[in-house]
Formats: C-alpha cells, sequence, structure tokens
C-alpha cells in the first residue's frame, strides 16, 4: 500500500514539475517586451495602493462624522467634504490604473499566445512522419486549441489576480498589525494561510478528474474527426450507427469524470466558504468587542468591515483561479510538451546546402527498419544515373515505398548511406534536399483551397503566369476552364471534389513548378482506370525526360521503357536490368509479367 502511494505522490510531483516547467518555458515569450510588463506592473501597483487606502479615507470620514471635534461649521463641512473627494479619486484611480495596465498588456498578451502558437506550429511540421503517423489529428488539434486558451488564462490570472491580490492581504495586514491589535492582522494571514494550504490540496486531488475529463474528450473529438474524415468508407459498409455507438461511449466516459469532476468542485467550494466564514467572524467579533470597551472607534469597525469585504471576495475568486490556473497549467503542458518534443530527423551541425547540379542517385548498401523488430529493406544498393529511369516493382509490403521516404529523409536509413550526386544526404539540409526532389503520389491529397492555391504549392513564390503554364503542361487547363469558378474553384476537404485522374494532373503541375533535378513517381497511376492511366503516363514520361527518376510501380506496363527494372521482393533486389533482359530470364519478373497480361486480358473479355 505504501509503495503504490509513494509510487503515486512521486508522478505528483513530477507531474506538478513538468507543469511549472511548461510555465516557465512562457517566460521568454512575455520578457521580450520587458518594458511593457515593467509598466503594467507599476501601474498595478498603483491600483493596490489606491485599493488599500480606500478603508483609511473611508474610516476618516466616519469617525469624523461621529465627532467632528471643531467648532466651526464651516471646517467641520469643509474636512470630510476634501475626505470624500479623495474617496472618490483614490476609488477611480483603482479602476484607472487597472484599466490602463490591461491595455498596456494586451498587446504582450496576444504576442506570446501568438508566438507560441506559431512555434508549435512550426515544430509539428519539423517532426518526422513516424510522429504524425502515431498521432490522431483530431486529439492534436484540441492539444493546440485548449494549450492556446490556457496561455491566456495563466498570463492573465497569475500576473494580474493572484500575484496582486496576495500583496494587497500582505499590505492589509500590515496595516491591521501597525494600527490595531495584533490579533486582526494574525487572523487575518491565519486564515489566508488555511484557505491556501485547503485550496491547494484539494485541487490537485481534483486533478485526476480533470485529466481523465481532458483524455476522454480528446478520445472523442479524434474519433469524430476520424469518422467525419473517413464519411465515405462509413457509408460504404453502412456503420454510420456503429461510429455513433463509438462515439456514445467515449461521450459517456467523458461524461462520468466531468460529473466527478463537478462533486469534486462542490467540496472545495464548501470548505473554502467555511474557512473564509470563520475567519470574518472572527475578525468581526474582535472588532465588534474593541468598539463596545472603547478601544476603537465606529469608523475603525467600518475599516475591518471594508478591509474584509476587500479581501475576502478576492480570495473567494483566488480559490477559483488557482482551480484553473492548474487546469490551465495540465492544458499547457500538453502544449509545450509538442514543443519540446525533439524531432527525430534533424540537420546536421555542419550540415550544407545539397549540390544537385546532376541528380545522380545512389543507394550504397542501405538496410531500414520502422520497428528493429521487423526490418524492411536489407542491404539494397543501386544507382540511378543522372537523366536516368530506374522503376522498383514487387508485390505489397516489398518494401517499395520506403524507398522514397528514405530518398526524401523523412526516416534515416538504419544501415548503409543515400547520396545524390555523391552527398551523403545525411550530411546536407532537409530544405534543400526536398527542394531537389518532386513527388507524384500514388493518392494526392489536395489542401481544401481553390485549384490555383493547389497547383501553385508546388512552388508558392511562382508567377501566376508560371502556374497558369504549369496546369497547361498537366493538360488541366481545358477541365479548370470549363469550371464556372475557374481558377478559383474549390476543390473539397482532401480534394475530394475532383476525379482521381484530376487530382493526379494538379500532382503533376505541382511537379513541373517545381521543376527538380528528381523525381519520384510512387505508383502514380496505380489508382485510375485504364483510359486515365494511359494519359497520365504520357504526361509522366513526358515530364521525366532528362530527368533522374525513380518509379515505383505495381503496374509493370508503366515501366517497360525504363532504363533499369529492380525486383524487390521481402525487402531484397531478387532481379535487375531493363524489361526485355528480365523477360529473358523468365524469373519473377517474368512471371508478374505474364500473371499481369492474363488479368488484363480477362478484364477485357469481362
Amino acid at each position: 500500500m505504501s509503495h503504490h502511494r509513494l509510487s503515486a505522490d512521486s508522478m505528483t510531483a513530477r507531474t506538478t514539475a513538468s507543469q511549472w516547467r511548461a510555465a516557465w518555458s512562457l517566460f521568454p515569450y512575455v520578457w521580450q517586451y520587458k518594458n511593457r510588463v515593467i509598466a503594467a506592473f507599476g501601474l498595478l501597483l498603483c491600483a493596490k495602493v489606491a485599493n488599500v487606502s480606500v478603508p483609511l479615507v473611508l474610516k476618516g470620514i466616519v469617525d469624523h462624522l461621529e465627532h467632528p471635534g471643531v467648532a466651526d461649521a464651516s471646517v467641520n463641512l469643509v474636512l470630510p467634504l476634501a475626505l470624500i473627494v479623495l474617496y472618490g479619486l483614490l476609488r477611480f484611480g483603482n479602476t484607472a490604473f487597472t484599466e490602463l495596465r490591461d491595455a498596456l498588456f494586451a498587446r504582450v498578451l496576444q504576442r506570446a499566445m501568438r508566438g507560441v502558437i506559431h512555434d508549435v506550429f512550426q515544430h509539428l511540421h519539423a517532426q518526422s512522419l513516424r510522429f504524425h503517423l502515431e498521432r490522431r489529428t483530431g486529439g492534436l488539434a484540441v492539444d493546440i486549441e485548449r494549450g492556446a486558451r490556457s496561455i491566456r488564462f495563466l498570463i492573465n490570472f497569475t500576473l494580474f489576480n493572484i500575484g496582486p491580490t496576495l500583496l494587497e492581504i500582505l499590505m492589509v495586514a500590515g496595516v491591521l498589525f501597525v494600527k490595531y491589535d495584533p490579533w486582526f492582522g494574525a487572523i487575518t494571514l491565519m486564515t489566508l494561510a488555511v484557505y491556501i494550504a485547503f485550496t491547494v490540496l484539494i485541487t490537485n486531488w481534483r486533478l485526476q478528474h480533470r485529466r481523465a475529463m481532458n483524455e476522454a474528450d480528446a478520445s472523442a473529438n479524434s474519433r469524430a474527426v476520424d469518422s467525419l474524415l473517413n464519411y465515405e468508407t462509413v457509408k460504404y459498409f453502412n456503420n454510420e450507427q456503429y461510429e455513433a455507438d463509438r462515439l456514445k461511449a467515449d461521450l459517456r466516459r467523458a461524461e462520468d469524470a466531468s460529473v466527478q469532476s463537478e462533486i469534486s468542485l462542490a467540496w472545495l467550494n464548501g470548505g473554502q466558504s467555511f474557512i473564509i466564514a470563520l475567519g470574518v467572524t472572527a475578525m468581526m467579533g474582535l472588532a465588534a468587542q474593541g468598539v463596545a470597551n472603547k478601544s476603537m472607534t465606529l469608523g475603525d469597525l467600518v475599516l475591518v468591515n471594508a478591509y474584509l469585504i476587500q479581501l475576502f471576495i478576492p480570495l473567494n475568486f483566488l480559490g477559483t483561479v488557482y482551480r484553473e490556473i492548474r487546469n490551465a497549467l495540465t492544458d499547457m503542458e500538453k502544449l509545450f510538451g509538442l514543443l519540446h518534443k525533439p524531432p527525430e530527423i534533424t540537420d546536421a551541425a555542419d550540415a550544407r546546402t545539397l549540390a544537385a547540379s546532376k541528380g545522380e542517385v545512389r543507394f550504397e548498401h542501405v538496410s531500414f527498419a520502422y520497428d528493429p523488430r521487423r526490418p524492411i529493406l536489407h542491404d539494397v544498393s543501386f544507382t540511378i544515373p543522372a537523366g536516368r529511369k530506374l522503376a522498383v516493382v514487387g508485390a505489397s509490403g516489398a518494401g517499395k515505398s520506403t524507398l522514397s521516404r528514405l530518398l526524401f529523409r523523412f526516416f534515416d536509413v538504419t544501415g548503409g548511406a543515400i547520396r545524390v550526386d555523391g552527398q551523403d544526404i545525411r550530411q546536407v539540409t532537409q530544405a534543400s534536399l526536398r527542394k531537389s526532389i518532386g513527388i507524384v503520389p500514388q493518392d494526392t491529397v489536395l489542401f481544401n483551397d481553390s485549384l490555383y492555391h493547389n497547383i501553385a504549392y508546388g512552388r508558392p513564390d511562382a508567377s501566376r503566369e508560371e502556374v497558369l503554364e504549369a496546369a497547361r503542361a498537366a493538360h488541366l487547363d481545358r477541365f479548370i476552364e470549363g469550371l464556372p469558378d475557374g481558377y478559383d474553384s474549390m476543390v473539397g476537404e482532401r480534394g475530394l471534389k475532383l476525379s482521381g485522374g484530376e487530382k493526379q494532373r494538379v500532382a503533376i503541375a505541382r511537379a513541373i513548378l517545381k521543376n527538380p533535378p528528381i523525381l519520384v513517381f510512387d505508383e502514380a497511376t496505380s489508382s485510375l482506370d485504364s483510359g486515365t492511366e494511359q494519359a497520365i503516363q504520357n504526361e509522366l514520361t513526358r515530364i521525366s525526360e532528362n530527368r533522374t527518376t525513380l518509379v515505383i510501380a505495381h503496374r509493370l506496363s508503366t515501366v517497360v521503357d525504363a532504363d533499369e527494372i529492380l525486383v524487390l521482393e521481402n525487402g531484397r533486389i531478387v532481379e535487375r536490368g531493363n524489361h526485355a533482359a528480365l523477360l529473358a530470364e523468365d524469373g519473377r519478373y517474368a512471371a508478374m509479367w505474364r500473371l499481369q497480361l492474363r488479368e488484363e486480358k480477362n478484364d477485357l473479355a469481362a
């Protein structure tokens, strides 16, 4: 039992430390505007001095009205009027200083929040493909959105609520200690200490319910986003009710965690109110006794009562703020956790720009495994001479697409090396490497934006004429001009409004616009019908002229013109040669060729 408790305590301590590290990570984003921050704190101090002075002036007014003490009626009138004016000025001063502080700090808050979100977004794009394959986009979006909200809350309330309230309490306790019975100050500080200890203890206990609620909420969001992104698949299999039931189960878990969170909140609020009630009762009892035995005036009673109102209303709010700050820290911990996660693939310290003058690609004894327990490639070696075309064929799972991922350096090889014009791609910058390679993938995913934007994505700084020329070269111009909105036509989420052939032509236009020395066709026509495939294939052949080209193919008819064909099986090259030589060998390639001819013949007959 003690072991479990120790383990839970150490886990809580680690979580708390991690949360405060996340909060500290926010400091540089705020401190870069230190002049504004210092000025805001100056205004905050002025506001608190004004607020603490209000009950002192109020006491003077009450005491003077109760015991005028001067025979001259005009003096009796002027003095309380002056105090009343001062009272009004201090009240206004408190509000004015606070509003000025908020106006001055607004830009700091917005820029800090914007800076963090920008850096997180940039960092996520720097992460490896493995990171994104293992994460759910919906859950990631929820973490970022919650984290952004928590930054605003944390900066606002930590700097301008908790700190100032504690400062005000200490100032008030100081006034009470100096002017009155030390018990007034002692009761104030004791109430504060018990209140804070109780709030911290119960809030930390409540965090487990908050985390459970967040996780269930993120899971429900992820499932909903995933289901909506794949709505066609849901409909194909008539699984609308199945998806709704899965979401319902997630929502039920979120509901249970939320109810537990609310119940624990009721306990927290009740306990806080009880502690404040005890402190208020003790102080008012002490003040009433002082007035009764003439050691305190009626003005002193009013002052004590005013301080109690000034202190314990924000103190009650302080409990809520601390609770929300812990919640915000929990949310922000995830956001900064994303920011602090080091990318798997990074540029070497002395990485230089790739000089791809010719575009020769060489795989030297390359081995690779996504998981060490399951190797994908074994000692793969080949060279694609500059301006030549090399094709890789083989069954699904043979490791064909892994070759393109390694060439783009989405992953690093676990053995051997990949060189472009003799340069190891691990020793050059990723940006310069990827700038030199264009790809036409099997499934072209488009942004939910205009056709023009999607074509221009190949080179965003290209002129409009260059974009239109790329569209013409990919034979997209007639299709686009036939649309009511032309190049401004929206393609829908993931390009769902376009056919497979139209999407592939957009991918070709992007590659033409990018104009790289190296091209990769990753099963670029395997999902198209025969007629469309032939048209796209002709365009691929045309754009690959005089470029180093790696073709990953499923259909052998698309690679007959390749200078060299590799047959990959279980991550190993088992045959190599051109189309005629491989047919003459009468090995695996010849068997695959005969099988595909037979299938095409059957399709025609059908």
